[in-house]
């Protein structure tokens, strides 16, 4: 074993005999229980970050940990390779998205695997591939003979100039953010997942994830958003039906606009309604109307987020148009608002300006009526009358007029009815008049799927003039994405490429058109931990291997994934079971992740520069030098190049734009893979923030060199048999005590509360008790052997290579890889001493260290003899003795 400490070469040897032992290939004939390990994959954006090394080390000691108590492990890796930065990247570097993906994905590899994870990798996916995405589209032609996925126009963000559909977090101040031109909202024709078909079943299933975090849960439930209200009809105007009846054209079909409302009990404070700039009757009214026309025209410009909306300035346009009142029969106006979304329910709202927040705040920018029909309790009710300053100020929102709390005012035959009471009663008269029922409602909407973007998973769709949209028979699948493509910005390539579109209808043999979008990313992602159950698979999207490793038993990722790939992947779980996937019999598999950790971002300080154009200048930490005050805390820095000040920023995620990250790759370069991750796993709990710390990092590094030197100076004195039996000392006992203590709670630690850094700490406290320990006999140095194996056991998912070699000195000729996790010895933990306090009127004064057997009478004996008693008790006999057993002895005087 040699002498210092050098985790290059010692990481090197570890990683080839792992390769060359086929260590880490997962196998379904093992007769052990099964450990389906997975942390979400990376997009191949170029080289790690901090955040990847996080994860993906949390997962490797969970899976090493499970391997040592005697599991059949499985931890594999792939690419999330489709997306828009590579075509970005390809833009700006003027290659095709698939060269510059592959030249990725291989340099990614090679930084994961200097790591020294625990991967499978013949179990690699590449969404990119035709192999991959073959059975991504043979899903979809499924999902769309059942209905599952269907065509609808929708409303997006489209950029005029690079002719493409944004995302909503594309869209900046109103603009895209590539070509700078004012995003307008376009209907075009989609493709979307039926996801609400599930909703109920998604929201149910949240209860059965016991190993999830609440939180994510939470969230979950929000998204989806069921609720109970009441759909309610208002009738249109005759003339406008009757003009739109004689219009072929006329989108106007249903005699009455549809709202849906949680809050029915409110409908008689209802003052007008709101319909989106894209509705059917916004466009009718705007026919004749060039100032409606512009202003519907302004509200295509901007994002269609609801969180834009909930945050934008609410704007509105009086359409001149009325519908009926469906209980009152009054004449209510019709509004256009640019904060009412056409893809969210019927594209229209009621609004009771006076017990809705953003109603109010409408009616009072527009000066339109304000009708109370509630009374909150403890509020005079005003019969029949407007809100009024007289009784209460209407300038600014209180809460209580959006309360549930009260009861129905101004509202006829419903006065003095509560909530339930009301809605209950309302939801009855509209039936009776066919205009409205009780009905549940979610907040989630169909998954959009469709994207016009060059660089994903082409949609299997024929276009025939004849016979309609025509999914891809079996036999031609896949349809590959021709890679040796550079993207220009304006629009898609496939609808500029008449070899790819140009093709004949399945069904008739005319001529027809490809489909020329692609697909979401999402949808590969959503997949993929089912792939990897069934590598080289040519027979289905996954075969009978899916049905012995699925669920996922640990699942590990960001929590910025906590809805949208947390839900769609527990969506698509169930779309493969109903399809048939998995076979029969396996009704069980509805959720594709057993347990879930989401862990905490990797967080730095950042520093900073002002230019005279007032941007900011990010610097990265590694070139600036920091001056502490007493305490520690940073009062100054300098650019070490130049000497001169820079700006000290917060403490932040670390990102490219705050130019704050640090390159793993160096860590690794300079003080070995098993420093860096054992500074991941000993800076913070997994599910909390990280802070970056140099100082930190060269702690972890001064820990392994002790522990090194720790076993290298035990082995040069010969090695031993570990302790098994035999007289100990007193010192002995203590440390072989604090050992097995040590084992029980390291276990704990990671397999239960997967706190690894308190795993960590216990056995630095263990070594710090080892270097005290002093005892050259034999049986002291067998207990010095038992110590530094169970070290090398403890610590081996957390620094692998190092314990792969320090197990080697301790142990010659026998190999970690076969190893368990330490056995605790429960003769060991037994205690012949212990040690009680003294107490005197109920404070300590003492303490005596006793044989566990001493009884009572005696106990009370030496307590008195105590010199601290003694002096405390001044020769006075004690009122009385209270001895509470193994705790303490407490004296009234």
């Amino acid at each position: 074993m040699q002498s210092n400490y050098h985790p290059a070469s010692l990481e090197q040897e570890a990683q080839k005999h792992w390769d060359d032992s086929g260590a880490f290939t997962a196998t379904e004939s093992s007769d052990k229980p099964k450990y389906y390990c997975l942390s979400m994959f990376p997009y191949p954006s170029g080289k790690l970050h901090m955040g990847h090394v996080r994860n993906y080390t949390i997962g490797d000691v969970l899976s090493r940990y499970h391997r040592m108590k005697g599991f059949n492990v499985m931890q594999p890796m792939g690419w999330d390779a489709f997306g828009l930065p590579a075509e970005n990247a390809a833009q700006a570097h003027n290659v095709p998205p698939a060269a510059w993906t592959y030249d990725n994905i291989n340099y990614m590899r090679r930084q994961l695997q200097s790591l020294g994870l625990g991967i499978d990798w013949s179990r690699e996916v590449t969404t990119c591939t035709p192999e991959y995405y073959r059975w991504e589209q043979w899903l979809f032609t499924r999902l769309f003979e059942k209905g599952i996925i269907y065509k609808k126009t929708s409303s997006v963000n489209w950029d005029p100039v690079d002719h493409t559909v944004l995302a909503n977090e594309q869209v900046i101040d109103g603009r895209g953010w590539r070509s700078g031109a004012l995003v307008e909202k376009r209907e075009i024709p989609m493709y979307f997942f039926r996801i609400t078909q599930y909703a109920d079943e998604l929201l149910n299933d949240l209860d059965t994830l016991s190993g999830w975090p609440e939180q994510v849960k939470t969230m979950q439930a929000n998204w989806i958003g069921k609720s109970f209200g009441c759909e309610i009809g208002f009738r249109i105007e005759d003339r406008v039906l009757s003009s739109a009846a004689a219009d072929p054209q006329s989108a106007i079909l249903n005699p009455v606009l549809k709202v849906y409302t949680t809050r029915a009990d409110t409908l008689m404070g209802v003052t007008f309604v709101a319909v989106a700039a894209e509705h059917p009757l916004a466009t009718y009214a705007a026919q004749n109307n060039a100032a409606l026309t512009a202003f519907i025209e302004d509200c295509k410009h901007g994002g269609t987020a609801e969180a834009d909306m909930a945050t934008m300035e609410k704007k509105g346009m009086d359409t001149g148009l009325k519908v009926t009142h469906p209980l009152t029969g009054e004449q209510v106006p019709v509004w256009v608002g640019n904060y009412v979304l056409m893809g969210y329910g019927e594209g229209a709202v009621m609004a009771v300006p006076a017990h809705d927040e953003r109603d109010f705040g409408f009616a009072k920018k527009y000066n339109l009526p304000i009708k109370q029909s509630i009374a909150a309790k403890g509020v005079a009710e005003i019969s029949n009358s407007p809100l009024t300053t007289h009784h209460f100020s209407t300038d600014a929102w209180q809460e209580w007029y959006g309360t549930k709390e009260g009861v129905c005012t101004n509202s006829g035959k419903y006065n003095g009815l509560a909530y339930d009471q009301a809605v209950d009663a309302i939801a009855a008269d509209l039936a009776a008049k066919g205009l409205g029922e009780k009905k549940v409602q979610f907040r989630l909407r169909d998954w959009g799927i469709s994207r016009q973007r060059y660089w994903g998973c082409p949609i299997p769709i024929i276009h025939c003039k004849t016979c309609g949209d025509v999914p891809v028979p079996d036999d031609q699948l896949p349809v590959v994405l021709p890679e040796n493509v550079v993207p220009d910005g304006a629009g898609s390539p496939l609808a500029k490429m008449p070899e790819f579109y140009e093709t004949t209808c399945p069904k008739c043999g005319g001529e027809a058109r490809r489909e020329t979008d692609t697909m979401d990313t999402f949808v590969e992602s959503s997949w993929y931990y089912a792939r990897y159950t069934s590598p080289g698979c040519t027979t289905g999207l996954v075969d009978e291997r899916a049905r012995h490793w699925l669920p996922v038993d640990q699942y590990i990722g960001g929590i910025e994934h906590a809805i949208l790939h947390l839900l769609y992947a527990r969506f698509f779980q169930k779309l493969m079971r109903d399809v048939g996937v998995f076979g029969e019999g396996t009704e069980h598999l509805a959720e594709p992740f057993k347990n879930l950790i989401t862990q905490g971002m990797v967080i730095a300080p950042t520093f900073f520069r002002l230019e005279a154009n007032g941007k900011k200048l990010w610097i990265n930490p590694a070139e600036v030098d920091v001056v502490n005050d007493e305490r520690g805390r940073p009062v100054g820095a300098t650019l070490r190049a130049d000497g001169q000040p820079v700006i000290i920023g917060g403490t932040e995620k670390m990102s490219k734009s705050k130019n704050n990250g640090v390159d793993p790759q160096a860590i690794i370069d300079e003080y070995g893979a098993d420093t860096a991750r054992l500074f991941m796993m000993f800076a913070a709990p997994p599910e909390q923030s990280l802070e970056w710390s140099d100082a930190g990092v060269e702690g972890s590094f001064r820990f392994l060199k002790r522990v090194w030197k720790a076993t290298h100076d035990h082995v040069e004195q010969g090695v031993v048999t570990a302790f098994s039996s035999g007289e100990l000392t007193a010192a002995a006992k203590t440390l072989r005590r604090q050992l097995h203590q040590t084992i029980q709670k390291v276990d704990d630690d990671i397999g239960r509360r997967k706190t690894f850094n308190t795993a960590i700490a216990a056995n630095m406290e263990l070594l710090n008790a080892l270097v005290k320990f002093d005892d050259k006999s034999d049986n002291g140095r067998a207990v010095a052997q038992e110590i530094l194996e169970a070290i090398a056991l403890m610590l081996n998912p957390i620094v692998p290579h190092t314990c792969q070699a320090l197990w080697a000195g301790l142990r010659p000729g026998s190999d970690m890889l076969d190893q368990s996790y330490p056995a605790v010895d429960p003769a060991a933990l037994a205690q012949d001493e212990i040690e009680l306090m003294i107490q005197i009127n109920g404070k300590l004064r003492g303490s005596l260290t006793v044989a566990k057997t001493t009884d009572k009478a005696t106990l009370e004996q030496l307590a008195l003899a105590h010199e601290a008693v003694q002096k405390q008790l001044a020769g006075a006999a004690p009122t009385k003795i209270i001895v509470v057993p193994g705790r303490l002895i407490n004296i009234v005087a």
